[in-house]
């Protein structure tokens, strides 16, 4: 997990907005809700980001513990990536979050490639 100081945050969101307010934070850890996805998998469901940038993704929610990473012994190497109970706890606000995206986006009339819920 990364390490934090109590003292730095005026109020709980702060931390919250850190741990899941990064690039694709959000967009990953609503593609992993009831699900083991595969690196590639992700990379397919999140086209626009860089390999280093989903990967640097991936790291900091694994070491907030918002993630785990199952690395397999095979060649080529193998990488599934699921919710840890942590992370199964911002499933309801990722939900809420999605959904106020959905309505904003009817609003403004701007239309979205993906189609799929979370």
């Amino acid at each position: 997990m990364a390490k934090r100081k109590q003292e730095e945050y005026q109020c709980p969101l702060e931390v919250t907005m850190e741990i899941i307010g990064g690039k694709y934070k959000g967009v990953i850890i609503g593609h992993l809700i009831d699900k083991t996805l595969r690196y590639s998998e992700l990379k397919k469901l999140i086209p626009h980001s860089t390999p280093k940038m989903l990967i640097q993704q991936l790291k900091e929610l694994e070491q907030d513990g918002i993630i785990k990473r199952k690395m397999y012994p095979v060649v080529p190497p193998k990488t599934e990536y699921s919710l840890t109970k942590r992370g199964e706890g911002l499933i309801p606000a990722i939900i809420e979050l999605n959904r106020w995206g959905i309505n904003y986006l009817k609003e403004e009339n701007i239309k979205c490639a993906y189609k799929g819920e979370i």
